[in-house]
Parts: C-alpha cells; structure tokens; sequence
C-alpha cells in the first residue's frame, strides 16, 4: 500500500483561495444587509394526488413538481429502481434513458388500443428533418434499410433451415 503524500505546495492551483482578497465568495461572507441571500420563506408544497419519484439525494420534494405523467407500466418499474439509486451512479441515467424509449412503445401500444393509428413519422419530426437536415434522414433511412434487410435475410436463412429434411443418423456398426 502506497502512504506517500503528496505535498499540496507543489499541486499547481493548490490554494488558490485561501487568500481572502482573491476569493470570489468571501464578499458574501460580509454581508450586513440581509435583504441579499436566504432570508425568503420556503413556498408551500404542492400537494400531489399521483406518485412522484424523488431522489434520495435530497431531503424534500421541490415546491412545484410535474405530475402530468406519473409513472406507469413497464418504464414506471424501471424507473422506479433507477430512483433507488444515486444519481452519480450512471446506471441510474442508463435506465431512465431506457424507461423513456420503453415509454414511447407503451403509448404506440396504447394507442393501438384505443383504436387509433399514431403517425409515428409526423411524430418523430420527419418533415422538420426533410426540410433542414435532409442529409442526417437519408442516412438514418440508409441504417434502417440496413438493418431491416439485415432482419429479412436471418429470417429467411433460418426459415430456409427449418425446410431442410433432418436426415437420420446412421447406425454405428
């Protein structure tokens, strides 16, 4: 185990604000005016009438919290476990990323079954991408079409190696 120190001196920036002269914050330090700072009352808290995730790297919820979309199937689970964690652990941003994307099929899904057809390309700003960023959409239609064709041909090699007759063993003699 190595139990070396370093010597701070010799740390380029190492107290850098221990002069009070050079310290951004030490005016502040002097304030005789209290009309500056945290002399405001803590707002009421809304009172909420759905389930609000929060983080456990706070004691309480803000004032004003969105309660528009609680969280709810598949993506409200995920979303829920990746509150459990910290949010300086990236698997907590990992798996809200994943809920948002698992949250868009729910509500085609949903969609669906309210009988309604989504217009998914209207809904992903195809038209604003055809108008001002025609190069990017031709080369998300290219990685589609790649990776459609890419699906079609292992289904049809696994298709085509379900047809083929199993031939039986031959007999060890």
């Amino acid at each position: 185990m190595n139990t070396m120190r370093v010597d701070p001196s010799t740390v380029p920036g190492w107290g850098i604000d221990v002069d009070p002269e050079n310290d951004p914050t030490y005016p502040m330090r002097r304030i005789e005016d209290q009309t500056r700072g945290d002399t405001w009352k803590r707002p009421a808290r809304q009172q909420a009438d759905v389930e609000i995730l929060e983080s456990i790297e706070y004691n309480h919820r803000p004032a004003v919290v969105g309660t528009s979309a609680p969280p709810s199937g598949v993506s409200g689970v995920i979303r829920r476990f990746a509150f459990a964690r910290s949010e300086s652990d990236w698997l907590h941003w990992l798996m809200l990323m994943g809920a948002d994307r698992i949250n868009v099929v729910e509500g085609v899904i949903e969609d669906f079954g309210r009988g309604k057809v989504p217009n998914i390309p209207a809904e992903m700003g195809m038209r604003s991408a055809w108008q001002h960023n025609k190069i990017g959409l031709a080369n998300k239609a290219v990685v589609f079409g790649l990776f459609a064709a890419t699906l079609a041909v292992i289904g049809s090699v696994r298709k085509a190696r379900a047809e083929q007759p199993v031939l039986a063993p031959r007999p060890d003699y």
